[in-house]
């Protein structure tokens, strides 16, 4: 299924191919249509338009999922795929972002938990709708590709395919791509998955790309100092802090502004460095403990997404990440049923949060991913 690419070492489907790929407007995407092109593969990029305008969100120069800036990152990508000689369209899927996507967001932040929204997108938007407008829009393509850390290998005895870490360790973002299905991950090429950052950045300026490298990269979801920008003022409804003892020691700004495992922002009084334990969204209250008080040894994951389609066991050890920057934590996996687990962690896990994705690895290889549900069993 892959051959080397010898001058920069990226493992590439053998072939010409017709390839559809995702392009954001940064570098990354736009050095991963380039490796394939050079390839001589028929390449198209594809960029999607998201914004609505549904919210009062100001321009800025920072680059992000959903804004009024989005324009720069079409005309970015659009850019790039001229200098690369590949054709490049447009999608516009702003009606199904919205839905798919903002409002998920909005929805778990008022229900107190802390929502993923990178892990949504690519399981609806990006690696779901994308594709199939680009198909509607007449474009033909056998394979889809981004410009995501991680990697994709087909096993030659039961045809299932793999989704690996990326080899840049500091890169990787297999957390993200965890919801993906095998019939998703059969046609989906990462050409950057053997790659650094810094292997990325040299090609890009070997490439007439140097532009690109300058640009800042997309680390926020929302085009605001702040993702409480997407909350009208009576959704943002102030409300008690408490110990837990059940003292009130404050008032927070509403619950939509805070996540379990934050210390920053509390504006509490005490002796003490107070953490958030829990959010009780019907009581619009804010639990807040010690470090001690806001870690647990166990939670519950639901609507859990195999990569193999099937749980590997009934009950197995593995890493688990509780968040995209946690390093990960061995811990037993108990299924109940298909889709939904308890996972025991060795040893207590600090912020585990409702509404965060559990990912689960054997080594490099993604088991599967589900999303909290509790920080308890």
């Amino acid at each position: 299924m892959f051959s080397a690419d010898l001058q920069y070492g990226v493992r590439l489907v053998n072939g010409k191919k017709r390839i559809l790929v995702g392009m954001s407007g940064g570098v990354d995407s736009a050095v991963a249509a380039m490796l394939l092109a050079r390839e001589g593969h028929d390449v198209t990029g594809a960029t999607m338009l998201v914004w609505d305008g549904s919210f009062q969100l100001k321009e800025t120069a920072r680059s992000a999922c959903y804004g009024p800036g989005e324009a720069r990152d079409v005309e970015s990508a659009r850019s790039a795929a001229r200098k690369i000689g590949i054709p490049h369209i447009v999608v516009p899927l702003a009606e199904e972002f919205r839905r798919q996507v903002v409002d998920y967001f909005r929805s778990e932040y008022l229900c107190g938990r802390t929502p993923n929204p990178c892990l949504r997108c690519n399981q609806v938007v990006k690696f779901g709708l994308l594709p199939e407008m680009c198909r509607r829009m007449g474009v033909d393509f056998e394979f889809f590709a981004t410009g995501h850390y991680a990697r994709v290998e087909r096993d030659s005895a039961s045809g299932i395919c793999r989704l690996l870490k990326g080899m840049d360790r500091n890169k990787d973002q297999s957390y993200f791509l965890c919801r993906l299905t095998q019939e998703q991950l059969r046609t989906l090429m990462l050409p950057l998955g053997g790659l650094t950052k810094t292997e990325v950045i040299r090609i890009a300026r070997a490439e007439g790309l140097a532009d690109l490298v300058e640009r800042p990269e997309s680390q926020d979801f929302v085009e605001a100092d702040d993702h409480t920008a997407l909350f009208r003022p009576e959704e943002m409804k102030p409300g008690p802090i408490v110990d837990v003892a059940g003292r009130v020691v404050g008032v927070h700004r509403g619950i939509a502004a805070y996540t379990v495992g934050q210390r920053a922002g509390l504006n509490v009084s005490s002796s003490e460095r107070l953490y958030v334990k829990e959010i009780r969204a019907q009581a619009n209250t804010i639990v807040v403990g010690t470090r001690e008080d806001a870690e647990t040894s166990c939670c519950l994951a639901v609507d859990v997404n195999w990569i193999a389609g099937e749980p590997p066991a009934s009950k197995f050890r593995c890493l688990v990440r509780h968040r995209y920057r946690n390093a990960g934590a061995m811990a037993e996996v108990q299924t109940r049923g298909r889709r939904e687990v308890i996972i025991l962690f060795d040893e207590k896990q600090f912020g585990v949060a409702p509404g965060q994705g559990a990912v689960f690895y054997d080594g490099d290889a993604v088991i599967g991913g589900g999303w909290i549900r509790s920080a308890q069993a």
